[in-house]
């Protein structure tokens, strides 16, 4: 399995080629083999190494996870937390804004983070859902229904980019420009502004940290990564402009996601998420909102994915047959499933939904990001 290492002299600006190259081959990322791997040595009676690593792994989480295990206070044991992407990514800090002593694990995709947790490989996930700037991130909102995992927590992190290069490399010798699709276009404008002179190539990579550990491991002088401060200082780069967001309101929500629910509380500010389907007909999805709007219940936030069982519904309208896409509802709305109120909101949700599935009832991020 390719873990974190502990990062116990992290290299600075001043590293070598040779020293970035040698700390960004350490700091890799669980991936996909390696969780089929461990399935492998899980059935396997007699790895007695893994049995132990296991055991003591089930010892930490023989409950479910509480208020307090969520808020991660100083008594709470370290939890391993999975988060997609490389040391330095803006996802690792969301982990550790989430859980602040905690043990951030990278993951490779976002599907390894969610298997990552089911295989007890770690406790819990910190995952981003949505964007201020860029919207929904749609693939995690098929993960959540196809994984059994339960939201425990979200965390609101503010992005802010900078302008990374190896050491000694200035705005003239940089031709391109490497990042995640998003973190380009939030910096569009500013890097118009900063490369007035040339045309700059944009590159597209997975990760933000990921292209600046990429231009540290291959020792590119003519590229530049938009990434974190974080990932200048592990990777040896050098910060050539910082803040380089179009908007400073630049904020990702993260979800916390975990085996087990927590308990829901009544008197505190809870979010509950949920996904549903309806049936094809006219007024029913008004139907369905309308049981929370007749309970005072505020929606933050409504999202509609094709099924991926049924993606096309035929109908007969009686103008002839036509097709429809069979949707799948994500909703979340400001209460408790602690609260009679929302209790009898999904009840009466039933009445329309041909199914219906509680994501996770959870304390709301009420900081500021």
């Amino acid at each position: 399995m390719y873990l974190a290492h502990s990062l116990q002299h992290p290299i600075r600006q001043s590293a070598t080629p040779h020293e970035s190259q040698s700390m960004a081959r350490r700091l890799r990322p669980i991936t996909v083999p390696s969780i089929e791997r461990l399935r492998r040595r899980t059935n396997a009676a007699s790895n007695s190494l893994f049995t132990s690593r296991a055991l003591k792994i089930n010892a930490s989480l023989t409950r479910p996870l509480t208020i307090s295990d969520v808020n991660n206070s100083a008594n709470c044991p370290k939890l391993r937390v999975a988060y997609q992407g490389v040391p330095g990514a803006h996802s690792e800090a969301a982990a550790g804004k989430a859980y602040p002593n905690c043990e951030a694990v990278p993951c490779e995709f976002f599907e390894t983070a969610f298997e990552a947790v089911e295989a007890r490989l770690v406790d819990c996930a910190v995952l981003p859902i949505e964007n201020s700037l860029g919207g929904s991130i749609h693939r995690n909102y098929d993960l959540l229904l196809r994984h059994n995992l339960h939201i425990v927590g979200e965390v609101q992190h503010a992005v802010r980019h900078c302008l990374l290069a190896l050491p000694g490399v200035n705005f003239e010798e940089i031709n391109r420009v490497l990042s995640h699709p998003q973190a380009l276009a939030q910096c569009e404008h500013t890097l118009t502004k900063l490369f007035t002179n040339k045309v700059l190539v944009r590159e597209a990579v997975d990760d933000t940290a990921g292209a600046a550990q990429y231009i540290a491991i291959n020792n590119l002088r003519d590229a530049a990564a938009i990434a974190s401060s974080r990932a200048a200082d592990l990777y040896g780069l050098n910060i050539l402009a910082s803040d380089i967001q179009d908007d400073q309101d630049n904020v990702t929500r993260f979800l916390m996601l975990a085996r087990e629910p927590i308990i829901p509380r009544s008197g505190k500010q809870f979010k509950t998420s949920i996904v549903f389907s309806l049936e094809e007909g006219p007024g029913v999805l008004f139907k369905a909102l309308a049981v929370f709007a007749m309970r005072d219940i505020n929606l933050t936030k409504i999202e509609s994915r094709p099924s991926k069982k049924r993606p096309l519904r035929i109908c007969d309208d009686g103008n002839g047959r036509s097709k429809y896409f069979d949707y799948l509802f994500y909703v979340d709305f400001e209460a408790s499933m602690a609260d009679s109120n929302s209790s009898n909101a999904l009840n009466h949700l039933k009445e329309f939904a041909t199914f219906l599935r509680v994501l996770g009832s959870y304390p709301m991020d009420v900081n500021q990001p």
